[in-house]
């Protein structure tokens, strides 16, 4: 019956965040404290693991006609996932409550600042340096606490290179729900360990929400993708900060 409910949450939750750009954890790792008896660097590394296959199933329908941009592409990898490998084995340093409510706080930022103007149109003439500090920063968070760094990235390409909701939800799920958690999951995994029962029922769900998720997103409008965002951004930051 676990497993059941297990897989159904994990459906839910991952076609949720593959339509708004991230908040697949904050629904699906505490179903698996709650359901198991299992330590939380256990869970959260277990967790890693499956949502790499969110990445996978909504980055393939997502970029089913067209090719990622390569240089957007190529800065998300060079620059976050060093900062994901430093901040995977930093975890254990980290005190995970004043974390969180940090991140929170960040979260809830980022939901405000959602709602203000960016560029107008699309542009690859961008601050570089900036840039690159967000994501150094997106990366080590992704790495640490990995809750909610998907919308960070989303909201860094609406407002810095001029995306759509729609397509910057793409960049995000390619970018750092499969190459972030990928490398995320594999430190993790050489640090703590796995919980083999569970993982192939989190690895299904993940793979099938993500890839519906990934479909819905597709055939609905912008304002649609972006009011998802808003309501998954807040709802976050609110299991964070409380």
């Amino acid at each position: 019956m676990e497993y059941a409910l297990l897989l159904f949450i994990s459906f839910v939750s991952n076609l949720f965040s593959a339509f708004s750009g991230g908040g697949a954890g904050i629904i699906q790792l505490p179903a698996i404290l709650l359901l198991f008896e299992i330590s939380f660097p256990v869970a959260l590394a277990t967790h890693k693991i499956s949502t790499v296959l969110l990445g996978i199933g909504a980055s393939l329908k997502f970029f089913e006609k067209n090719k990622p941009d390569r240089r957007i592409f190529n800065e998300g990898l060079i620059v976050g996932l060093p900062a994901v490998i430093i901040g995977a084995f930093s975890i254990t340093y980290i005190d995970e409550n004043i974390a969180r409510k940090l991140l929170g706080v960040l979260i809830f930022i980022v939901f405000i600042l959602s709602f203000t103007k960016g560029t107008n149109q699309k542009t690859k003439e961008v601050n570089s340096s900036m840039v690159y500090f967000l994501l150094f920063v997106i990366g080590f968070l992704n790495g640490s606490l990995s809750a909610g760094t998907g919308l960070l990235y989303t909201l860094m390409l609406t407002k810095i290179y001029g995306f759509s909701f729609k397509e910057a939800i793409g960049y995000t799920l390619l970018v750092v729900g499969l190459f972030y958690n990928l490398i995320g999951a594999i430190v993790l995994y050489l640090i703590s360990t796995i919980s083999i029962t569970i993982l192939p029922v989190l690895l299904i769900g993940s793979l099938a929400g993500g890839y519906v998720g990934a479909m819905i997103a597709i055939s609905r409008s912008n304002i649609f993708i972006k009011i998802a965002y808003q309501i998954v951004t807040l709802i976050v930051a609110y299991k964070l900060l409380f």
